[in-house]
């Protein structure tokens, strides 16, 4: 399985000390993950590239943006311009062959997820297109939802199946991922874990990003 990694999640950040914020966990993420929400994909509304372009000039971080927008061709070069090393885009909006070949050309990182409620089978047969998976754990569009363990089967069956095509595939987790879920994770096969409140709103952090890690993958 791929390298762990944990992916605070600045939708729990305080946006008003962003800049503060991002320092208190750089210590302990491998990278930072970016919700994208246009308002009509899901409900809620976020930010966009000019976001990602001043994070871009505050951190060398890795920027794992996931586009939960309806139109994300639109966007995707604004993002690449801002500095976003990565985007993620819905199998839930239809083909995205056509939004891997224009990240490719950007030289940005392709990613694909799925809703809860969408069978792992419409995403497998795109995993040797891409270079991260994620499954939500919770339906997307806010932060604080409880775990959905029901997905974690999705999990094992992305895995397997990137083990049977030899892919060195990260999978990610989003939603309610703490302490205690973080471990049924990556038992199931995610080696990367997005975690919000767990994180953002700990009294320290730097240290619950840590604790979530040793949880995850204890030595």
């Amino acid at each position: 399985m791929p390298l762990p990694k944990i992916a605070p999640s600045i939708l729990s950040a305080d946006f008003a000390f962003l800049g503060d914020e991002i320092n208190r966990i750089e210590a302990e993420s491998d990278l930072l993950h970016v919700d994208v929400m246009d308002g009509h994909f899901v409900p809620n509304l976020t930010i966009g590239p000019p976001v990602v372009k001043s994070l871009r000039a505050h951190t060398e971080m890795f920027l794992d943006c996931h586009l939960m927008v309806n139109n994300p061709e639109v966007l995707l070069k604004d993002f690449a311009d801002a500095g976003a090393n990565r985007c993620i885009v819905h199998i839930e909006i239809g083909d995205p062959r056509p939004l891997f070949d224009q990240l490719r050309q950007l030289n940005v990182g392709v990613g694909l997820t799925l809703n809860p409620a969408t069978p792992i089978e419409t995403v497998l047969p795109y995993l040797s297109e891409i270079d991260l998976l994620l499954v939500m754990s919770v339906n997307p569009g806010f932060g604080g939802q409880a775990f959905m363990p029901e997905v974690l089967e999705k999990i094992t069956a992305a895995r397997q199946e990137a083990n049977n095509l030899g892919l060195d595939l990260d999978i990610e987790i989003d939603g309610g991922i703490n302490v205690t879920t973080a471990p049924m994770a990556t038992a199931a096969g995610a080696n990367v874990l997005v975690a919000g409140n767990a994180i953002f709103k700990d009294s320290d952090p730097a240290a619950a990003a840590r604790a979530i890690r040793a949880a995850a993958w204890p030595e």
